[in-house]
């Protein structure tokens, strides 16, 4: 840890709202993780005290007071799952990763663990990866999420997935349609809003498409970065009171002009979202 580097990142942030979060963010951007010395130092540099920075660090799932990987990978041994072959099933995992539940692989692409639940018990043996839910696994099938980890989860097929859908949004300021149909992201006309971060200002368009993360932006901006969203139209930034709920950053609202409201997280990567409709 160079705690100069620290010291610049808690300069940066100490006047912000929301400081301590913005500057774990960027210490775990820097380091991958939260390192203990890190914590401590910024103890000493804020006056705030080691247990509300570590009740920060671990109240939020998108912090790691471990090295992690790229990949997230979570495998049900809770009673349901066991009886099912969930250890099974976490063994195949570690063979298959070459590294134990709590490890993270040599080249930082994967990190397994163990859990006592994830919610879906009728479903057993049940394993996360990257927040996508693998129901009824079998050993057969550890390899094959694993690949489809590599590829990326993420990836849809907009045309044929029924839960993908298109929405119409509008700024909640002034109500402009923030839609552009000279632009089109995964064939639909995408969403344009102006951005600024780190002194650097730009546009992203988005898709309309419900269920996508793709996204386009000029200049491109690092992952785990968090961005200021501004309406192209009348200039005020989008932001709520709300936090993302898995990694703390603020959210960007938008109108969704069927009726409703849709919410997303202002850091780069991060796939926290809300969609009330009326």
């Amino acid at each position: 840890m160079n705690i100069q580097t620290i010291e610049n990142i808690v300069n940066k942030h100490q006047q912000q709202q929301g400081s301590l979060i913005a500057i774990l963010s960027e210490i775990q951007a820097t380091y991958s993780y939260l390192p203990t010395d890190a914590l401590q130092a910024v103890s000493k540099m804020t006056g705030k005290s080691l247990i509300d920075i570590y009740g920060v660090a671990t109240f939020y799932k998108y912090f790691s007071l471990q090295p992690r990987g790229k990949h997230l990978c979570s495998v049900c041994v809770g009673t349901a799952c066991h009886v099912r072959g969930g250890e099974v099933i976490a063994e195949e995992f570690e063979g298959q990763l070459g590294v134990a539940a709590g490890q993270t692989t040599p080249d930082r692409e994967f990190t397994l663990g163990k859990v006592a639940c994830l919610g879906a018990c009728a479903l057993g043996p049940v394993a996360v990866v990257d927040g996508h839910y693998f129901s009824s696994v079998k050993k057969t099938d550890v390899k094959k999420i694993l690949e489809r980890a590599r590829d990326g989860l993420d990836k849809v097929e907009v045309k044929t997935d029924q839960r993908i859908f298109p929405i119409d949004v509008s700024c909640p300021r002034c109500n402009h349609s923030l839609m552009d149909a000279s632009h089109l992201v995964d064939g639909h006309p995408s969403i344009k809003v102006t951005t600024s971060f780190e002194r650097t200002h730009g546009w992203v368009r988005l898709s309309c498409l419900w269920g996508s993360y793709t996204v386009e932006s000029q200049p491109e901006i690092p992952l785990d970065t968090v961005v200021h969203f501004f309406c192209p139209h009348c200039h005020a930034e989008l932001v709520t009171a709300t936090s993302c709920a898995d990694c703390g950053a603020g959210m960007v609202p938008m109108i969704v002009r069927q009726g409703g409201v849709i919410q997303i997280c202002s850091r780069r990567g991060c796939k926290g979202h809300m969609l009330d409709l009326v």
